[in-house]
């Protein structure tokens, strides 16, 4: 179990549990085995910016081979894994998230897609190059880009744009900034907040990449939001993987497409184990509204480089509207 050292629940944020969070059985699912997926693909981003992803074909034991190696990383003494960190921003992490004050009951370890990056990160973590954690994380990361980009591609078909591989291309890219998490969120029953709150494990926020493949084991605590504010939680499926809507390919939609809100809560009894891909664009890749998609319509947002927007959510903290700044203002009629 991860320790916070000199931690009181003072120092944590925590939400009051209202009646407007609750249990949503009727989370968009995507079954890739069947022809209409694309449809099923669209609809979701369009409604929710969020689905389930179900018959994606990816081994069951390469799932369960990260996640035993990483939940044996987390087993380790603070002292061992702090070895990696701080974050810079690559390496372990807990309770703070990011340079600009967001705290949350989480440890983590951040790497990047690139194999050799992440063999130096570990090999400093663990004195010595740790074989079977690598080859199963590059074994993941491998299957979590092929499945993203055979979902920005179905997504492409069911907006009827060519070339089919408009999105993909960019996490197909040699210099795609794409970027791997694993996150733990250990119980925190002697934190247990009184009075209907919950303790946050990793604050409100969109991703800012083009897309996001979550999987986490069977313990609950996510959460999304939806269109009219409220929060609803995501019922956990270790079988299963859960796609989010990024900041850019909000952008590239103009809109169209919706960047989820989400968070993590913590669970009082259960540790909650996530690994998550995410597939971004070079760095100096413009992100814009893409002409086929305008249908005569104002462009939404002003041009701007995956850098630029990556520096400014860096200075944000995660319950910011990061895109604000970049969204065009029109004159009222």
């Amino acid at each position: 179990m991860v320790v916070f050292s000199n931690t009181t629940i003072a120092d944590f944020p925590l939400i009051i549990n209202c009646k407007s969070t609750t249990l949503c059985p009727g989370i968009p699912i995507v079954d890739l085995s069947k022809p209409d997926a694309k449809q099923f693909v669209v609809k979701s981003c369009e409604e929710y910016g969020f689905f389930k992803v179900v018959n994606h074909g990816v081994p069951l034991e390469l799932i369960s081979r990260l996640e035993n190696e990483a939940v044996m990383f987390f087993s380790f003494p603070l002292s061992e894994k702090l070895k990696g960190g701080p974050p810079d921003p690559f390496g372990y992490g807990n309770k703070s998230i990011g340079p600009n004050g967001d705290v949350g009951w989480i440890e983590y370890l951040l790497l990047t897609a690139n194999q050799e990056l992440n063999s130096q990160k570990l090999t400093t973590i663990f004195g010595k190059y740790p074989e079977k954690l690598c080859s199963a994380l590059n074994d993941y990361v491998s299957a979590m880009k092929k499945m993203a980009c055979e979902l920005l591609e179905l997504m492409a078909d069911g907006l009827s744009m060519k070339p089919r591989n408009v999105f993909s291309k960019l996490l197909m890219d040699e210099q795609s900034d794409s970027v791997f998490r694993l996150n733990n969120y250990p119980p925190c029953q002697e934190l247990q907040a009184p009075n209907g709150k919950n303790m946050i494990g990793f604050g409100e926020h969109t991703d800012p990449q083009i897309i996001s493949v979550l999987r986490s084991n069977n313990t609950s605590g996510l959460q999304i939001s939806l269109r009219n504010g409220s929060w609803i939680s995501v019922p956990p499926d270790a079988n299963s993987f859960f796609i989010n809507v990024g900041d850019s390919l909000q952008v590239m939609t103009n809109g169209r497409f919706k960047s989820v809100r989400h968070r993590v809560l913590a669970n009082s009894s259960k540790s909650r184990v996530s690994m998550i891909y995410f597939g971004g664009p070079p760095l100096n890749e413009k992100i814009a509204p893409l002409p086929s998609l305008m249908e005569g319509k104002e462009s939404l947002y002003k041009e701007f480089t995956w850098l630029e927007y990556k520096k400014s959510a860096y200075k944000s903290r995660l319950s910011d509207n990061r895109l604000s700044q970049f969204e065009r203002m029109f004159e009222a009629a």
